[in-house]
């Protein structure tokens, strides 16, 4: 059953404490991630046959096999497909920058100019549960961006094939190159590239502990989106909110994982009671009931506050990856919201219209680090260059101040390099 705390009556450092994850996975995957280095695609087909029973001669996932997938599905499914992948276009457009150049000072010229990354690599989960959401999610916007290859890796099942909706989500996406592939082994060719598998700049895209361990393991080889944790889900609900809608929202997210975290803040005991009960009913009803149950009674809590402003601070000190604000009038507290991946506003907007439909991005940052992180954007795909020109009028002008700051810093070479401009020789 899910614990309900009071706030201001129970011990902090429980209530915050850290959803459980008793795994350790990092000794594994570096031993992974070297043989993949060393061995290539001899090494990809062993963990292949080890890890998901299927024994691969190819990886590449051809183009009939992504038509077929395509042609398979449902017409309603690839209808609500396509109106996902515009509204993921239409949210993300405006996250998109342009160069610029600063030249108000005569003689100099100074700039930035956006650079798309040349290659970027989508993770895409295929083991309990398959995702096309993901894949529209992470390839929309490195499209927009202009990223010149994208390229996913994905999980087979035991007779080799890739999930169908994965298939039609990526060829709606445009993605450019498919691999049948998974875990640590996938994220390890992608770093360091096989024969069959390209080197990739970034790699993003959610995964389990081994991917994320995998994802830690090779930053500073190639870059990253983030390191991703269980999923969780914080919901702000007052007096008037519905039991079962928030007992519903709060089992999203505990589905997704036995390590998820739910968790809900009201100013309302007794909207506390009837969730707790709430939850025990529709749990038994769901065909994840063991997954969601194991979430709920792990890592599920209710914080019981003195009022809504309260719930707001406490929702920032958690730093929830999802936070939904029950309530009749959210704007007005969404100024207080500091510390949220992804924020769902009103009585009718639960958190699974974002992971679907409403645009925004679903890859978010999770177990409290949306105090420093961001969710998945344009941005994660292209990087940035700096310029500067000054003639050497300009520079006659300031190069005293250069070497004077660089004599400062104890670097006379570098005062050097601004003053032999000026000698006579």
């Amino acid at each position: 059953m899910m614990k309900i705390y009071n706030y201001t009556d129970d011990n902090a450092s429980e209530i915050f404490k850290k959803p459980v994850d008793a795994q350790s996975v990092a000794e594994t995957v570096s031993e992974i991630i070297a043989n993949v280095r060393a061995n290539g695609d001899k090494a990809l087909k062993e963990y292949s046959l080890k890890f998901d029973k299927v024994e691969l001669s190819d990886f590449k996932v051809t183009e009939e096999e992504i038509e077929a997938a395509y042609a398979s599905v449902e017409p309603e499914f690839v209808r609500i497909l396509n109106e996902a992948a515009e509204n993921i276009r239409d949210f993300h457009k405006h996250q998109m920058r342009s160069s610029f150049v600063v030249s108000e000072k005569d003689g100099i010229v100074c700039g930035q100019k956006i650079i798309p990354f040349a290659r970027v690599g989508l993770y895409v989960p295929g083991g309990t549960a398959a995702y096309p959401s993901t894949v529209l999610m992470d390839a929309v916007p490195a499209k927009l961006a202009g990223c010149g290859e994208i390229v996913m890796v994905t999980p087979p099942s035991k007779d080799g094939e890739i999930n169908r909706y994965i298939l039609a989500a990526a060829k709606i996406a445009g993605i450019d190159r498919i691999y049948k592939i998974g875990g640590a082994q996938a994220v390890a060719a992608l770093a360091y590239g096989t024969e069959s598998i390209p080197r990739v700049d970034k790699i993003v895209g959610p995964g389990n502990a081994f991917v994320a361990e995998a994802k830690r393991q090779v930053y500073g080889e190639v870059a990253i989106d983030m390191i991703a944790g269980p999923s969780d889900i914080l919901v702000v609900a007052d007096e008037k909110s519905n039991p079962r809608f928030v007992a519903a929202d709060l089992l999203s997210q505990a589905e997704h994982d036995k390590l998820a975290s739910a968790v809900l803040v009201t100013d309302s005991r007794a909207l506390a009671e009837a969730v707790q009960a709430e939850i025990e009913v529709q749990l038994s009803m769901l065909p994840r009931e063991e997954i969601a149950r194991a979430s709920i009674e792990i890592n599920g809590k209710i914080i019981v506050t003195k009022d809504i402003s309260e719930a707001i601070e406490v929702a920032n000190l958690i730093a929830p990856e999802h936070i939904e604000l029950c309530l009749d009038n959210p704007f007005d507290v969404l100024d207080k919201v500091k510390n949220a991946g992804s924020i769902f506003m009103g009585r009718y907007c639960p958190e699974a219209l974002g992971d679907y439909l409403s645009g925004a991005n679903h890859t978010l940052p999770t177990n409290g680090s949306a105090r420093f992180s961001s969710p998945l954007s344009v941005d994660d795909f292209v990087k940035k260059s700096q310029f500067t020109y000054y003639t050497k009028e300009a520079f006659e002008k300031v190069y005293g101040d250069v070497a004077y700051f660089a004599e400062k810093e104890g670097l006379q070479a570098h005062a050097k390099s601004a003053t032999i401009r000026f000698e006579e020789v």
